[in-house]
């Protein structure tokens, strides 16, 4: 998995030293975070505690409801 990873990400004109297999998982993990539960997101991605499967989804939603936006900055 992690070799077809860094094929494309070079392909694509990235630097493929920055992506592994595991960037899959936790692409899949915060883009789920939009409109998925987080239970759902750890049944496909087999985390097992919502401390852990949080920390793949904190940056994905790190603009989405916050001060600064209510603020209009």
């Amino acid at each position: 998995m992690a070799i077809v990873v860094k094929r494309t990400a070079e392909a694509s004109g990235r630097d493929s030293s920055k992506y592994c297999g595991h960037s899959l998982k936790a692409g899949m993990a915060t883009s789920a975070a939009a409109g998925v539960n987080e239970r759902a997101i750890m049944n496909q991605t087999g985390h097992r505690s919502q401390a852990m499967v949080r920390r793949y989804i904190w940056e994905g939603n790190l603009f989405n409801d916050n001060a600064a936006a209510r603020l209009g900055l």
